[in-house]
């Protein structure tokens, strides 16, 4: 049985599952879930908590013997199964479908993992578990869900945002609903119960948004200036080394360089990924990159990469990532600038 993040407090009000599948791309709704699910279990005497990380060597037995025996201390177990990312094979398919064949009554078991694609969903472990439990996708909100998601916690906390204020708050953390969750906490210590314009909320805020140099290659490929360079200054706020950017750029044209050189020679597109490890989830931006950018752009942009590498071991880059930002720019479109660096220095 499916039900979605926010309509996971009313489940628990009708009833407790024995099973509690959490899975999904978007942390803090993860973690209120999670959350919500120990409180819901805790006022029908589920007391006592134990935890299991799954890493390379578990022991599944453990998980067995822990949900089929009498607590010591407590008549009531919940236990929390942290897949970290990964897929339980074999063992951990035999394990979970065993959990389901002798329900234990005084035990829940919440489990919670990565994204669940249609292969998971498909599997014979996660539709035992679905049979007799509550699957939760936490999805990445966007749009009306995310507008929606800030207007229930405004109401939760007693806030008045005016929608200009909304409109900022979402600006400045977009993609870390932590960090919007917590400003939120800030502005209801501050001004509950009062109007709020988007003056008091950016005289509180730090941007948090939240940005890893995987969504620096994603606006490098769709060729997205603006996404990227936003990325790039975020980058450079966290203090991210400067040699982590270097290499992702040099990895992104090198690929595209060899699949649009072998392209040229006959080679088939598919194939290339295959090759170049190019996953289905980035096959349609890579293509987008290779309509667009020519062998000349790509040669261009290794070279201008070389140039920055020797600049910048012999700290003769006077502004590296401004001149990482000139190579991202590369990438989306044609521009003709020298890197800043010192030609003089030693």
């Amino acid at each position: 049985m499916r039900s979605y993040a926010n309509q996971l407090p009313s489940q628990l009000n009708k009833s407790l599952h024995p099973f509690y599948m959490v899975f999904g791309e978007e942390p803090f709704q993860e973690a209120q879930c999670v959350y919500a699910i120990k409180q819901a279990a805790k006022r029908q005497g589920f007391d006592e908590i134990i935890k299991f990380n799954y890493l390379p060597g578990f022991d599944w037995q453990e998980l067995l013997a822990q949900y089929n025996s009498m607590s010591l201390f407590s008549a009531r177990t919940l236990i929390e199964f942290d897949l970290n990312q990964l897929k339980p094979g074999t063992p951990g398919s035999q394990a979970f479908k065993k959990l389901t064949e002798h329900l234990n009554p005084d035990v829940i078991v919440i489990i919670k993992g990565s994204k669940a694609g249609q292969d998971i969903q498909r599997s014979a472990w996660f539709k035992a578990l679905d049979k007799q439990g509550l699957f939760v996708p936490c999805y990445t909100l966007a749009g009306n869900h995310l507008h929606r998601w800030l207007d229930e916690q405004c109401s939760a906390l007693q806030l008045n945002l005016n929608p200009d204020a909304k409109r900022s708050l979402l600006e400045a953390t977009e993609g870390n609903l932590l960090a919007t969750h917590q400003e939120l906490e800030k502005l209801s210590l501050l001004y509950k119960h009062q109007p709020i314009d988007h003056t008091q909320v950016l005289n509180g805020l730090l941007n948090q948004s939240k940005y890893d140099i995987f969504d620096l290659n994603s606006a490098l490929l769709q060729g997205d200036a603006h996404t990227a360079i936003k990325v790039l200054l975020k980058l450079a706020d966290d203090n991210v080394e400067a040699t982590s950017v270097l290499w992702t750029f040099n990895k992104e044209a090198q690929t595209l360089l060899e699949i649009k050189s072998a392209m040229q020679q006959g080679e088939n597109l598919n194939q290339l990924f295959k090759r170049h490890n190019i996953w289905k989830n980035q096959q349609a931006l890579t293509q987008h990159a290779l309509d667009r950018l020519t062998i000349n752009q790509l040669k261009n942009i290794i070279n201008c990469l070389a140039e920055f590498d020797a600049a910048y071991k012999r700290s003769a880059m006077v502004a590296p990532y401004q001149a990482l930002a000139h190579i991202a720019l590369s990438f989306c479109m044609s521009i003709d600038m020298p890197l800043p660096y010192q030609l003089d220095a030693h």
